[in-house]
């Protein structure tokens, strides 16, 4: 068995968790924060068996899309740093981000 962590932006979170339980994967959802922008992503907690990681895979695949959007403030880390950035600036967003770990050990009580 296999978990797979995959973090999302919270406006492919809901369509993914739908599509996920249609093909009758169990998926737990987390509420989580992207550290460039600090905008809101869902991190998505799905046990899967070994021979279905790659179809968990896909489907993440086929909703999570990356897109452009722009940013008009600078991250806080930014002037902490003392890095300078123009802004406004268009940066890439979207997509997952998907760890696939071991499972030793899985019991449902």
């Amino acid at each position: 068995m296999k978990l797979v962590i995959s973090i999302v932006q919270d406006e492919d979170a809901h369509k993914l968790m739908d599509k996920l339980m249609k093909n009758k994967f169990g998926v737990t959802k987390l509420a989580s924060t992207g550290g460039f922008l600090r905008s809101g992503n869902t991190t998505l907690i799905i046990g899967v068996e070994n021979e279905r990681v790659d179809e968990v895979i896909e489907l993440i695949d086929s909703i999570a899309k990356t897109r452009t959007q722009i940013a008009t403030t600078p991250p806080l880390t930014t002037w902490s740093q003392g890095v300078y950035m123009p802004y406004p600036v268009e940066v890439e967003v979207g997509g997952a981000t998907i760890f696939v770990v071991d499972v030793e050990k899985f019991e449902k009580v």
